[in-house]
């Protein structure tokens, strides 16, 4: 009987690694040490990093530079959280990895990317790239940085042909994604005018909402955000000259000013906006929608009501964007957070999909200008491709 057991999980180990194989690969990590001298450092000073899948046969000159998420920190004692382990230290970060979904260097699981220069950027300055301060605070050795390191990693790449690029995309998931779309623009104006570029935000257009007791949360955040890394210098001025700069954190105040084209990539119910925004742990002391938040299936009538009402608020954030030809969006209404970097839901057979497309195809065609395009799924629970995240309790970070 046990020898039984052990072969039956023995077998179920192999698939999963077969499975890893075919679905994803391990990157090396790339330290970017030059940075170092340039200020261009993470949270605990050490140099910023990131993991790089070289392009082959006619990917080869084509780049796609993708931003890891993780939130962010509003002040000393959260950036201090932050400071020794991965998302403040690169000294902290694994050293390989997994490559799948938009990531992926397999045809099969990523058609329009797959051969091309592929990078992740990690993430270690806890206010998505925008931060620079100059002064460090001797007791705590905080440093905020983060558009430098930005900056510092971007000409590394340079350097290592990206200034030769046909073809370049700036991507990111969660705090990566909001990335893509605060520096969509410069990023465009670090490449060759020849480049043809565009940005790709997944999971990343946070919107300005009160939370169930009508306070509003993650504005105040925000604000504190900017504030403690000194943001507002490398916000949009087209946004910074009329609003407040913590408002200019929020896409829904910028992104209709953006040049490039960008394509957004969002759940309506997206999962860390519910649990973070809408009902963050300070809005509900009783616990009352912590069921709720880690499955949507256990939602009850009234909190699937709040849910709806943050959609129609997500919607009408993102209406500015409605229309534009430069524009593009995949907003189904599955309760998720980050769906390019999975490959069970970037491209699959059974990926979600929007007018019968899935977001990779969605993504490419309107990348390579086969076709634009702007899809919003109906109300929940109508879409029944969506893969709706169900959360384990002791994986629930709140702000």
């Amino acid at each position: 009987m046990a020898n039984a057991r052990s072969g039956h999980w023995l077998s179920i180990l192999a698939f999963a690694l077969i499975l890893l194989k075919t679905e994803g690969f391990n990157v090396e990590i790339t330290y970017v040490v030059s940075a170092v001298a340039k200020g261009a450092v993470c949270l605990d000073g050490s140099p910023p990093a990131y993991h790089m899948d070289k392009g082959f046969g006619a990917g080869i000159n084509n780049w796609l530079v993708h931003i890891e998420g993780g939130g962010w920190c509003n002040n000393a004692s959260t950036c201090l959280a932050r400071r020794d382990n991965r998302l403040g230290s690169s000294k902290q970060m694994v050293k390989q990895i997994a490559f799948s979904g938009i990531l992926s260097n397999k045809q099969k699981f990523n058609p329009d990317f797959y051969n091309w220069n592929k990078i992740k950027v990690r993430y270690c300055d806890g206010a998505s790239f925008t931060g620079d301060v100059e002064a460090v605070d001797p007791k705590t050795n905080l440093h905020y940085r983060g558009a430098r390191v930005f900056l510092a990693v971007i000409e590394d790449l340079m350097a290592k042909g990206m200034k030769n690029a046909a073809n370049a995309v700036l991507s990111g998931c969660s705090a990566g994604g909001l990335t893509a779309i605060l520096h969509c623009d410069k990023f465009r104006a670090l490449l060759p005018v020849s480049t043809k570029v565009k940005c790709f935000a997944d999971a990343g257009y946070f919107i300005n909402a009160k939370d169930v007791s009508g306070a509003a949360h993650i504005e105040g955040f925000y604000s504190e955000v900017v504030a403690t890394h000194g943001s507002a210098k490398n916000l949009a001025p087209s946004c910074t000259s009329s609003l407040r700069p913590g408002l200019c954190f929020f896409p829904q105040y910028m992104a209709q000013q953006i040049r490039t084209p960008l394509f957004i990539i969002n759940a309506a119910y997206d999962s860390w906006q519910i649990k973070n925004i809408l009902a963050p742990g300070v809005a509900d002391p009783h616990g009352t929608w912590h069921s709720c938040k880690l499955d949507i299936k256990e939602c009850s009538s009234s909190q699937l009501e709040a849910m709806q009402d943050f959609r129609l608020q997500f919607l009408s954030a993102i209406k500015g964007l409605i229309g534009s030809p430069s524009k593009g969006m995949f907003i189904n209404s599955c309760y998720a957070h980050c769906q390019t970097e999975m490959q069970e839901t970037w491209l699959r057979d059974d990926s979600p999909v929007l007018g019968q497309t899935t977001i990779a195809k969605a993504v490419g065609d309107w990348y390579y200008d086969r076709s634009p395009f702007q899809k919003i799924d109906c109300a929940y629970p109508c879409d029944s491709t969506c893969h709706n995240r169900v959360f384990d309790a002791q994986e629930h970070p709140e702000l």
